[in-house]
């Protein structure tokens, strides 16, 4: 029982992440709403699921990988869902960027069963994640941090503990989001700038990414800004206007002014307002401050 693993949502982040629990070694049963993409995964490691619960039945671990809260809740709590089979003490991983009362919500209803619930959201895109590059973030039950520490290990270069409180991880992620979005509307405007006074925004991008910001948001975000590189679409537009309304809500909530939320909560909602929500979200942003500048 110990190798094998439910494992729910097969996106650009949860396909990687099943992968490399394959590789691992563990025994995959999962669910995907789209039932073809399971057929993407080595079948002799994998048993599919007609519903959440099926993937979660005589497993000690079931990890979810899901879009949004409305999406986690009703895998979780709806008919056919997570807490119908999953076995008493068993953790419920989800890996989901969501509002930190959902994982709250989660904790408790998951208690009340006789299970746990972990929040372990990650950063990092597809291409991270295939590397076991992610950054993972937990909060939550001690016991069940450590008892899936081992498998979060096989993920990522770094499990982050945040504490007891369940939704810590939940404030961490919105945060880290806020940021990197928020930096790629700056390189937006920066470049933008530039190249409205007649310089060359790739060689300006090139510049700060290599001296004053030599860090790796700047370096890839900035040149795909810079080139107006919008595809292949790694993180959708949609979802990253979903993480501004997080980061938006939270605000609100916790009573903390945050002008910058405010701007990118607009970009993001002007972006798929416009019809960008497929798009990725370096397009909604980049493209977004070009049309305001006319070029």
């Amino acid at each position: 029982m110990e190798k094998k693993i439910g494992f729910i949502g097969l996106g650009n982040i949860g396909m990687p992440i099943a992968q490399n629990l394959i590789k691992s070694g563990y025994h995959l049963q999962v669910y995907n709403r789209t039932h073809s993409k399971i057929d993407e995964l080595d079948a002799a490691y994998v048993t599919k699921c007609q519903t959440p619960a099926d993937a979660s039945e005589g497993v000690h671990i079931v990890i979810t990988v899901l879009s949004d809260d409305d999406v986690l809740k009703e895998i979780t709590l709806g008919d056919q869902g997570i807490l119908e089979k999953l076995p008493e003490h068993a953790i419920h991983i989800s890996m989901s960027t969501v509002a930190p009362e959902t994982s709250e919500q989660l904790t408790l209803l998951h208690e009340e069963a006789g299970s746990h619930y972990l929040a372990a959201p990650v950063f990092g895109r597809a291409e991270a994640a295939e590397a076991r590059k992610l950054w993972i973030c937990v909060s939550g039950n001690q016991h069940a941090k450590d008892t899936a520490k081992p498998v979060l290990n096989c993920l990522g270069q770094g499990v982050i503990d945040f504490g007891e409180s369940a939704g810590g991880a939940n404030v961490i992620k919105i945060a880290g989001n806020f940021m990197i979005m928020a930096s790629m509307e700056l390189m937006a405007e920066a470049y933008t700038l530039a190249e409205k006074n007649g310089l060359d925004r790739a060689q300006v991008a090139n510049f700060f990414g290599s001296t004053l910001f030599n860090v790796p948001i700047f370096q890839n975000y900035g040149r795909a800004i810079a080139n107006k590189q919008y595809e292949p679409v790694g993180f959708k537009s949609k979802l990253g206007y979903k993480d501004a309304r997080l980061a938006f809500k939270l605000s609100q909530t916790s009573q903390t002014p945050m002008p910058l939320v405010n701007a990118l909560h607009s970009r993001l909602l002007s972006a798929v307002a416009k019809g960008w929500g497929e798009t990725d979200w370096v397009e909604a942003i980049g493209r977004g401050v070009s049309e305001d500048a006319g070029v």
